[in-house]
């Protein structure tokens, strides 16, 4: 199949698998006579699994491990779990810092009293450019005229 057919049997832009061969995660395809790009089942297997693990999160470089791991049939599934221990982690991390968030846009929301911008309490903490900046209407440009 081509690079089209692989985009949309994975559901991935053609830039992004160009940039998957290039940073390593897909082997360079072999090609036609006429160098079109050519894969198989074993690069739409791959890259199905790449697509999966970067949808659930994974980093490229934490891709990059698990598929050194997939590949290594062998070995213990440890470090696969160690991978997706560390990756909960940082969800976790990420959840605790959303909620914080969260938390002090609510609490700023709430103490809007409504009136006017020059009163606005979620303006005035994010700080003094609120307060003095003007926006600049938007400028219409002329196009020249035909020539005749």
């Amino acid at each position: 199949m081509r690079i089209g057919d692989l985009a949309r049997e994975t559901d991935t832009r053609v830039e992004t698998i160009r940039w998957y061969e290039k940073a390593g995660l897909l082997p360079e395809p072999s090609r036609t006579s006429g160098n079109y790009r050519v894969y198989g089942q074993v690069e739409l297997t791959r890259l199905s699994f790449i697509r999966r693990a970067r949808d659930l999160g994974f980093s490229l470089d934490q891709v990059r491990a698990l598929l050194v791991l997939a590949g290594n049939q062998d070995s213990a599934c440890d470090s696969v779990h160690e991978n997706a221990r560390a990756h909960i982690a940082e969800i976790d991390r990420k959840t605790a810092d959303l909620a914080g968030l969260r938390q002090e846009l609510v609490k700023l929301s709430d103490s809007c009293g409504g009136g006017s911008v020059a009163d606005c309490r979620i303006l005035e903490v994010l700080g003094p450019l609120a307060r003095v900046h003007r926006p600049v209407a938007p400028t219409t440009k002329r196009r020249p005229s035909p020539a005749l």
